[in-house]
């Protein structure tokens, strides 16, 4: 299937208040049909954010990355899924992406692994006190998610291509750390550009800074959509 270009654009309302995320949506208006909602937002009530979104025919994708006991990740799933949105993140532990799939059972959720986070490098995963690469970590992980049956994976750009080979087109790939040309990569590590991550196989870019401290947010937005459709072709 393909996804036109202005669907795999995913903003991120990381912003302080819901007041400041209803202003950025009217602002974009209909060039931005899929919306993030992380902790941030999440607990300074952006869950009935979420909500009303959903209702307005809008994709929401709940970044909680939730990793917990499988009786609470199982239930916190079902609560995600009763809200309307369209993706919602886990960890890929195996136990947590199996407690995952058995609450979203019945539901149109779909569900996104995440590897290792994209303002992590190898530095970070050594004092984590991981071993090896951090490439093989994300390439274990994603086997993993596929295997449980997990829907896709969160990663970076930089691993797309090695994703791409190692578990196919069965798998969405979701990938944030995206920064046009001209953007600063601020806290984040493994980034790419819009049309570098979609020719390298990704599905959908989340953007945020970008286009939320841009002076014109319409005019951010429909520059990266422009871009992911020249990649498109």
């Amino acid at each position: 299937m393909t996804i036109p270009a202005r669907d795999r654009l995913i903003v991120a309302l990381d912003l302080a208040s819901v007041a400041a995320a209803e202003k950025a949506i009217a602002e974009l208006g209909a060039t931005v049909a899929f919306y993030k909602i992380g902790y941030e937002l999440a607990l300074a009530g952006g869950l009935s954010l979420a909500a009303d979104l959903a209702r307005a025919g809008k994709r929401v994708f709940l970044d909680l990355k939730l990793h917990d006991i499988a009786h609470t990740v199982s239930r916190a799933t079902e609560r995600a899924a009763a809200l309307g949105a369209t993706f919602l993140t886990v960890h890929a532990y195996p136990q947590t992406m199996k407690a995952a799939v058995e609450g979203r059972r019945g539901s149109a959720l779909k569900l996104l692994a995440v590897t290792v986070l994209t303002s992590w490098d190898e530095a970070d995963l050594k004092e984590a006190g991981y071993a090896g690469p951090l490439r093989d970590l994300v390439l274990k992980r994603a086997e993993q998610a596929r295997t449980i049956g997990i829907d896709g994976i969160v990663a970076s750009a930089a691993e797309a291509a090695d994703l791409r080979r190692k578990i196919g087109d069965k798998l969405l790939l979701v990938t944030p750390g995206i920064r046009p040309a001209d953007s600063s990569a601020g806290d984040q590590k493994r980034v790419m550009t819009p049309a570098a991550a979609i020719k390298a196989g990704v599905d959908y870019i989340v953007v945020g800074r970008p286009i939320l401290a841009a002076a014109d947010l319409k005019a951010a937005a429909q520059a990266i959509v422009a871009e992911i459709e020249a990649a498109m072709k």
